[in-house]
């Protein structure tokens, strides 16, 4: 018969070899390395990004009702104040990301500036990741920061349960957010779900009612809802003339008018996206590096 300390011995080995056999516990990344961090699901790590891509806020024309609720809400987050979870939704190409970044870095500049109020990070998480949310809380949770969680083109197909996860971390699971995470979403859908998907979902139910009510509940959970709709004429141009004074390039305005207005023709669209794409053009024409 083995005695104790054989047993203790043989239960320490097999100890020893299931944690080896684990995966890797995530390390808390070093966050004063940048401002923003893509999330690594895979790898269950936080890439820090050198260089965000983004246009200063004030470039950003044409979206003044949303981008005023937006800043104000990441303001009040920033602070430690209540906040809400940010839904920013409709027509493509009308700066919804580029809103959630120049809002990031214009609010972040703020606090650099407040040593009683800790740092405001920004984390990139990619659609295909949402299933991934809990582990990525779990690193943030307790860093001396507060983030913005960031999701772009937020949207599901049938067949795609991720939904409901998110749907509880965002509010109506056992733990919740964590009071230093907030979460923004940009998505062309108001409820992030495909017609189909609803449909699929309102013909399986034995109450199709409620179906509905269950599929279209994710949007609930942000407690601020952004529209953003196709520009008008005025407003395409507005966008091209800031960014060509910001930018400095020189062309007469009637010019400017007439070429951004054909590149809209062209493109069947008018949207910040197009007009963005027509400054690079004519930069590049006049010889100018941004």
């Amino acid at each position: 018969m083995a005695s104790q300390t054989d047993t203790e011995s043989l239960l320490a080995r097999i100890a020893d070899a299931l944690d080896r056999l684990a995966p890797a516990r995530a390390e808390a990344p070093d966050f004063d390395r940048a401002e923003a961090f893509v999330w690594a699901a895979e790898r269950e790590t936080l890439q820090p990004v050198d260089s965000i891509n983004r246009q200063p806020l004030p470039l950003l024309k044409g979206i003044d009702h949303m981008r005023d609720a937006l800043v104000e809400n990441t303001e009040r987050f920033a602070h430690g104040l209540p906040a809400n979870n940010a839904l920013l939704w409709g027509a493509r190409g009308m700066g919804k990301s580029s809103l959630v970044k120049a809002v990031h870095g214009s609010v972040a500049a703020q606090v650099a500036d407040d040593a009683d109020t800790p740092d405001l990070k920004l984390i990139e998480i990619h659609r295909e990741d949402i299933g991934s949310l809990p582990q990525l809380l779990h690193l943030l949770k307790e860093a001396p920061y507060r983030f913005i969680l960031f999701c772009d083109d937020l949207s599901f197909e049938a067949q795609d349960t991720s939904y409901k996860s998110l749907k509880a971390v965002l509010e109506g699971g056992v733990e919740g957010r964590p009071e230093n995470v907030i979460f923004y979403a940009t998505s062309n859908r108001r409820h992030l779900l495909s017609r189909e998907m609803i449909e699929n979902e309102q013909s399986t139910a034995i109450n199709p009612s409620e179906a509905v009510e269950e599929s279209v509940s994710l949007s609930d959970r942000f407690g601020l809802w952004l529209g953003f709709h196709n520009c008008s004429q005025d407003e395409y141009l507005q966008m091209v003339r800031g960014y060509a004074e910001h930018y400095g390039l020189d062309i007469p305005d009637e010019e400017l008018k007439r070429e951004a207005l054909a590149w809209a023709m062209g493109r069947g669209s008018r949207s910040g996206r197009v007009a963005w794409q027509y400054i690079q053009s004519l930069a590049g024409r006049l010889g100018k590096r941004f």
